[in-house]
């Protein structure tokens, strides 16, 4: 626990605790939280799923997917705690009369009531109205929305207008668990408590900024709900962007959730329109086809299983960004994300400017500029490359690229690293809104992906296929090769 600071003990209820979210990520995050005495003793974890369990099942269920999906070893100690903190309801969260159910087993009045929604947004309506129509919810409650917070900018209008209804704004807590992760975080003191960056973070001293997120896995069962999404929507709409508006904001006034959230909205206000009239110069799509990864042969997307094979759909997309302010005047950000690619990674690169003239021409006839390397996973981390002497008395003097590594394992090694979700659930269960989404954020991010969206539709440009195993069509390295640069990695 955080040294003089108590927090009041919370229900939490987990609607879909059965579906892959829950099992594969709430429930091990749970865990870790309450391995590490941040869980108030009397918090409650509080099952929601439409098929019959008792709570001993839905226990050993937990049991299982912390046995698969941990990557640690389980403490019997805090197992006891743990599962005497879980309960079981099956509930049909479309029959409004069922929520009484619920209200049986909550105690709003000791606990504060946090409903995690972890499941399909057509659902969200009817829960926001079952938990209202039974009386449940006081003005300590709160909601956590998981993604995707609709398909387009109408849908999420949609979604945020049910949910409002409900709760007021102060209690809805929209989750990117991007948001969470340790290097996404480091963003704010690396550029505002260091004045080597403070003050070398604008468009005199930088050239270019990618942004990358890479991923091997291809839909994994998830056709249906991709095919209907794509890349665009379902990561650069939010991880990318999100990512993005951390990189390039303006100092906010404090760490205040509403001065962060007003810097970022900035960001995304100042995005530059990607129309029919200029989407084909700076956007690329691709679809992968059977490949290669490491050394196993794998399907294209067409050839996995429950498959169109007429289907369009982006499974790669790479975006020159451009942010029309002062401090990023001139300045490309290169966005990039995909499925089936070399391997994983995510990773921002801010690539520095060329120095003006060069007076070690015998190891370099052009400067190679410094570079920024911040890796949010697999292996967490900052790295930033310079030029060097190489040691030695013989000669003229000689340069080599070196590596300063800030390694988070290595440097931290007496504190841990957590995942995105545990902190973010921490912070939803202590009401602290600062690394949550805001309504106006969602919404302008969509505004600006609609429009490409649209553009596309209509464009006689259809995806680029590239081989599983690459890093995406051969288009992409058009993207920056026409401005004369080249993606990292």
């Amino acid at each position: 626990m955080e040294p003089n600071k108590t927090y009041k003990p919370c229900d939490l209820v987990i609607y879909g605790a059965l579906g892959d979210l829950s099992t594969r990520k709430l429930l091990i995050s749970l865990f870790r939280l309450d391995k590490a005495d941040l869980l108030e003793i009397q918090t409650r974890i509080i099952g929601i799923d439409q098929h019959d369990k008792t709570d001993k099942q839905f226990i050993k269920l937990a049991k299982k997917c912390l046995e698969e999906f941990l990557n640690d070893s389980i403490d019997e100690t805090v197992w006891q705690r743990y599962s005497n903190r879980l309960r079981y309801l099956k509930l049909d969260l479309t029959q409004m009369d069922q929520y009484q159910k619920l209200h049986d087993l909550v105690d709003p009045e000791a606990r504060v009531m946090v409903n995690y929604f972890a499941v399909a947004p057509f659902l969200f309506k009817n829960i926001c109205e079952g938990l209202d129509q039974c009386g449940i919810l006081n003005d300590e409650s709160r909601m956590v929305m998981e993604k995707p917070i609709g398909h387009d900018l109408a849908s999420s209008i949609e979604i945020n207008d049910a949910v409002s209804a409900v709760f007021k704004d102060h209690q809805i807590f929209r989750i990117d668990h991007y948001l969470g992760k340790e290097t996404v975080l480091n963003l704010l003191a690396l550029r505002f408590a260091n004045s080597i960056f403070t003050t070398n973070w604008d468009h005199n001293t930088i050239d270019h900024i990618q942004i990358t997120v890479a991923e091997e896995v291809g839909i994994e069962g998830r056709w249906e709900y991709f095919d209907k999404t794509g890349q665009l929507r379902d990561m650069v709409q939010n991880h990318l962007l999100q990512i993005l508006t951390f990189v390039a904001m303006e100092p906010p006034v404090n760490l205040e959730a509403e001065s962060i959230h007003n810097e970022k909205i900035k960001v995304l206000d100042a995005l530059r329109p990607i129309t029919k009239c200029n989407v084909e110069q700076v956007t690329v799509r691709g679809q992968y086809t059977k490949g290669f990864l490491r050394a196993d042969e794998v399907p294209g997307y067409l050839e996995e299983e429950g498959a169109n094979t007429q289907s369009k759909t982006e499974t790669f997309v790479a975006i020159r960004v451009d942010i029309d302010n002062w401090r990023w005047a001139g300045v490309p950000f290169y966005l990039r994300t995909g499925k089936r690619l070399n391997h994983k990674r995510t990773e921002i690169v801010v690539n520095f400017k060329h120095l003006p003239h060069n007076i070690f021409k015998d190891s370099f006839n052009d400067l190679p500029p410094n570079k920024l390397i911040i890796h949010l996973q697999p292996n967490e981390g900052v790295e930033i490359e310079i030029l060097n002497k190489v040691p030695g008395i013989d000669g003229d003097i000689k340069l080599q690229k070196t590596k300063l590594d800030l390694s988070f394992l290595e440097t931290f090694k007496e504190h841990k690293i957590f995942g995105g979700y545990e902190k973010l659930i921490l912070e939803a269960l202590r009401g602290n809104p600062t690394l949550f989404l805001s309504r106006e954020e969602i919404e302008h991010a969509w505004r600006w992906i609609d429009s490409i969206q649209d553009a596309w539709k209509n464009s006689s440009d259809i995806p680029k296929p590239y081989p599983a195993g690459t890093w995406g069509p051969i288009s992409s390295d058009s993207l920056l090769a026409r401005d004369g640069r080249e993606w990292e990695g």
